[in-house]
């Protein structure tokens, strides 16, 4: 099931004159001192003078603050050609500069979806002549755009009603429609909104739907379209290749496991080799150590670190960077039965180590030190594996800030490229002590550090993880545990459900690594 997102397209015309369902311009909220309690931002230009100098006093009237994402619609009356004008507050004017491009990711994503149930708008929204630092107003405002007005198409049986139904185009207004920087801009942007889409439509799906052989069919079928070399390894193979951690998280299950390889090589100068490891549990009960039953429907969720690599690769596809760029999803299903693993088992693993299991909830750092160790075997210059691998991140950083882990060097571009496209990142260190605690009896390392129960969670998965890094990688992993998420109401560009986290970190990373 895909999700169909709004068409992008440039204009250069008078928005007094544009023939949309809707024209979105800026205000500033101001300080009550000042002369205007708001202040039209650029772009709203020709607007401001079809209403002959009353527009903002009318705003002020209908409760417009100017307050960050605030959306207030005007009926125009004939005044301008659309029937709609729609002011997003994009709070306090910035002096010199357009506003942070965060501001207009989600400036854009608010007003087009509160605009569900009109077919076109057009967005007068502040866009400078060149593109701004790294990322670009009108990158954001297109980002903002598409993944506001996303909604996941579901599967109810009754159609949903017109006033719901998404935007289909948006129209954004620049001083030059033809300019090939914007337009080069417009195509990276599409390319980024559709991954983050399939990513969020893969979360979005029920585990019924999307068990491990129908993910890696999925995900093959699509990167295969894509033009992408696509290996999957299933249950025999995996065996004969002693994939241990993934065999034993998915042998519980009666739809067995696969280990899915993406490969994207550029026609031509190759710069660097990046890995991208993913991990694709497509349900967690927590196995034998059974998770407590309130909230286990989103563990669905489970594989949305291999949703984003698959949709990365696939932007990366359609983009074209100069690295080569590699993708591992292992994917399973972690359930109860008769044949699934247990705590006390000891599991020979890819890498040839021996673990010592003692929570069998504990599965994605299994299925991902099996993948991490393949991928280790193509000699990436750089490793970025992502995974809800642990509560204790949530606890430690919430539903937004991710947790890094890895090389210092890599985990400070991860946080800087995070910080960037809005989907913030912090490092973690990876302790001594949490290690020392992980040592076992009786295999090479225990899968959790027993003496500390879940004290350090997520700094525990990171520390197990690094054990099965070949010496010299660059690497890091990326906890989304609570980003990926969104069990709340829709904010900004973040939807309910799947949030497509971290594919713009991951495809802003690739772009830099391909400018080195």
């Amino acid at each position: 099931m895909t999700t169909s997102l709004a068409t992008l397209d440039l204009i250069d015309t008078d928005p007094a004159e544009l023939q949309v369902g809707a024209i979105v311009i800026g205000v500033y909220s101001q300080d009550p001192g000042a002369p205007a309690p708001l202040l039209l931002a650029s772009g709203a230009e020709s607007i401001a003078a079809a209403f002959d100098g009353r527009l903002v006093d009318t705003l002020v009237l209908l409760g417009a603050t100017g307050t960050t994402g605030e959306v207030t619609k005007l009926a125009t009356l004939g005044t301008v050609s659309s029937p709609l004008v729609v002011a997003v507050g994009l709070g306090p004017e910035p002096v010199g500069a357009l506003p942070a491009t965060e501001t207009l990711r989600r400036a854009a994503a608010n007003a087009v979806r509160a605009l569900s149930g009109t077919a076109k708008v057009a967005l007068a929204l502040p866009v400078s002549e060149e593109p701004d630092g790294e990322i670009g107003a009108l990158r954001a405002l297109a980002e903002g755009a598409l993944l506001g007005g996303y909604r996941f198409a579901g599967y109810k049986s009754t159609p949903v009603p017109a006033r719901l139904t998404p935007v289909t185009a948006v129209s954004i207004h620049v001083p030059d429609a033809a300019d090939k920087t914007f337009r080069a801009e417009l195509k990276r942007a599409g390319a980024v909104g559709r991954a983050v889409a399939q990513t969020r439509d893969w979360v979005n799906t029920p585990a019924n739907e999307l068990r491990p052989p129908a993910f890696a069919t999925a995900v093959a079928e699509a990167a295969r379209r894509a033009g992408l070399t696509v290996e999957v390894l299933d249950e025999k193979a995996l065996k004969k290749a002693g994939y241990g951690g993934i065999i034993a998280v998915g042998q519980g299950s009666e739809a067995p496991p696969r280990l899915v390889r993406i490969s994207y090589t550029p026609s031509r100068g190759s710069r660097r080799k990046v890995a991208l490891i993913g991990k694709g549990i497509t349900f967690d009960s927590g196995g034998v150590s059974i998770k407590p039953a309130q909230g286990m429907w989103e563990m669905k969720s489970d594989m949305a670190g291999a949703a984003a690599v698959a949709a990365t690769l696939l932007a990366v596809a359609e983009l074209k960077p100069k690295v080569t760029v590699t993708g591992y999803l292992p994917m399973a299903e972690n359930m109860v039965s008769g044949s699934a693993y247990r705590p006390g088992d000891v599991v020979s693993m890819y890498s040839g180590k021996k673990v010592e299991v003692l929570n069998t909830d504990a599965e994605g750092r299994m299925v991902l030190a099996d993948a991490i160790a393949r991928a280790c075997e193509d000699e990436p210059d750089y490793l970025l594996e992502t995974s809800t691998l642990t509560g204790g991140q949530v606890i430690a950083l919430g539903k937004r800030v991710s947790g890094v882990m890895g090389t210092a060097s890599l985990c400070d571009r991860v946080r800087e490229a995070g910080e960037a496209v809005g989907e913030p990142a912090w490092p973690m260190p990876l302790p001594d002590d949490v290690r020392k605690g992980m040592d076992s009896d009786v295999a090479d390392i225990s899968q959790v550090n027993s003496g500390m129960d879940r004290a350090g969670h997520m700094l525990q998965g990171g520390v197990f993880l690094s054990e099965f890094v070949a010496d010299g990688v660059d690497w890091a992993h990326i906890d989304i545990a609570g980003p990926s998420y969104n069990s709340g109401e829709p904010a900004g560009y973040l939807s309910k459900g799947g949030t497509g986290v971290p594919v713009r970190t991951l495809l802003e990373l690739i772009d830099r690594f391909a400018s080195e």
